[in-house]
């Protein structure tokens, strides 16, 4: 993966992964209580299935820790536009901060195989 003429470091290495993070969230108890009539019955009480909501999450390191961190926002598909302008943008700025000399002439961006990864706009812009 590296350049046979260049010098090899970990320092140059940047790779990611990417989780689902499902959450949701059960009212107290006080919200439930009410006064009920006696012929009435009590109400049901609806809580949300456990993978009504979910967040994804991207987060790239480094040697040193991590580097970026992209919650996606609700209701948003990671398609290779969003991942480009918002992803690796904050990459991209975060290595030029940390490294401002280097920048990120030497950077492997290591990815995995997923789709928005793999299209032409993400392999232009980190070739960048």
């Amino acid at each position: 993966m590296f350049e046979p003429n260049e010098p090899k470091r970990l320092s140059d290495i940047v790779t990611s992964d990417e989780t689902w993070f499902p959450f949701f969230i059960i009212p107290p108890k006080r919200l439930n209580r009410l006064w009920v009539d006696g012929q009435e019955d009590r109400p049901a009480v609806l809580r949300p299935g456990f993978q009504s909501r979910k967040r994804m999450f991207t987060v790239f390191f480094n040697y040193s820790g991590p580097l970026a961190v992209d919650n996606l926002p609700q209701d948003t598909t990671m398609t290779a536009t969003y991942y480009v302008q918002n992803v690796l943008s904050q990459v991209k700025s975060a290595i030029n901060e940390q490294r401002p000399k280097v920048s990120t002439s030497r950077t492997l961006l290591l990815h995995d195989n997923t789709g928005p990864h793999k299209q032409g706009p993400q392999l232009s812009y980190c070739g960048s």
